[in-house]
């Protein structure tokens, strides 16, 4: 009885064995579809990646979960191998990433500006400033109200930068605001304090409609806005799907990528938000075998 009783035992261990060695490769199987791409709010809160990742989803049969979050969080994920592709726009920090062996194949996708927005009566008068700096450094002395991301982001580092240009430092100024947020959510906070604020024109134009705010500076070559994609380096996270990955970067830099980066907005708003990078003779996205 004993020995029937074992046997009844080994066989089901062994069948259950099985199954559970079955389910982990089709899991495996299953995450290979599945991307993870880590990029800015700026991508996401102009609408642009609801126009590129379905159709990269159809192009090249992946499933992409995406994490929105500011540059240097979006590469911070990269870092701890929680993402397989960033696309951002911290270009000295995407620099230090892949220096540091953390990314790979880091290639232009696209650009666009920053712009400084505020109400549109400008209290702090720096309306038709020819450089940023100048009128960060205005805005400081009027103190009028100014409304930071504060997040780390490309956004908020090229802030930093244009702050320092302009001989000021504004941490704990009562006038200055850090929201630690997106970019969408800071225009909001901007508008609803009538204060000013550094954004991209993208965002700024697929939101316009809903503040009352108006560009005010604009045009410095201080203010030009890159985009880059970088694929995580699988030789520091092994899981990394790096050919889903590659596949993406692929897709963006592509002829079709690229139309719809060039093509998108005019519709809605007159003007592109973006303008394509790519100057590549580039092929669709091939699909997965």
């Amino acid at each position: 009885m004993f020995g029937a009783t074992t046997y009844r035992f080994q066989t089901m261990l062994r069948l259950t064995l099985a199954l559970s060695l079955v389910l982990l490769v089709a899991s495996a199987c299953g995450d290979s579809n599945e991307l993870i791409l880590a990029t800015t709010t700026s991508t996401q809160d102009s609408g642009l990646l609801d126009v590129l990742i379905p159709a990269f989803e159809d192009e090249a049969g992946y499933k992409v979960k995406t994490i929105a979050v500011g540059s240097g969080q979006a590469i911070k994920l990269g870092e701890e191998g929680e993402a397989d592709v960033i696309l951002a726009h911290s270009p000295k920090a995407e620099e230090e990433f892949v220096t540091a062996g953390f990314g790979i194949e880091r290639q232009p996708v696209m650009h666009n500006d920053f712009v400084i927005v505020g109400p549109a009566d400008d209290p702090a008068g720096i309306s038709g400033s020819k450089k940023a700096s100048d009128a960060f450094a205005a805005l400081a002395e009027a103190e009028e109200a100014f409304i930071s991301r504060g997040d780390e982001s490309g956004t908020h580092t090229k802030e930093l930068g244009l702050w320092k240009n302009g001989g000021v430092d504004p941490a704990g100024a009562s006038w200055y605001q850090e929201t630690g947020q997106g970019m969408g959510a800071t225009l909001n906070v901007a508008n609803e304090k009538r204060g000013y604020t550094l954004s991209d024109r993208g965002t700024f134009l697929s939101q316009k409609d809903n503040l009352d705010l108006a560009i005010l500076v604009e045009g410095d070559v201080a203010l030009f806005n890159p985009y880059t994609v970088v694929v995580v380096n699988p030789d520091k996270h092994s899981e990394v799907n790096v050919e889903g990955a590659r596949a993406f970067a692929r897709f963006l830099i592509s002829s079709q990528g690229q139309d719809l980066i060039r093509t998108f907005g005019v519709e809605e708003f007159g003007e592109p938000l973006f303008a394509p990078d790519a100057f590549v003779d580039a092929t669709p996205a091939p699909s997965r075998p």
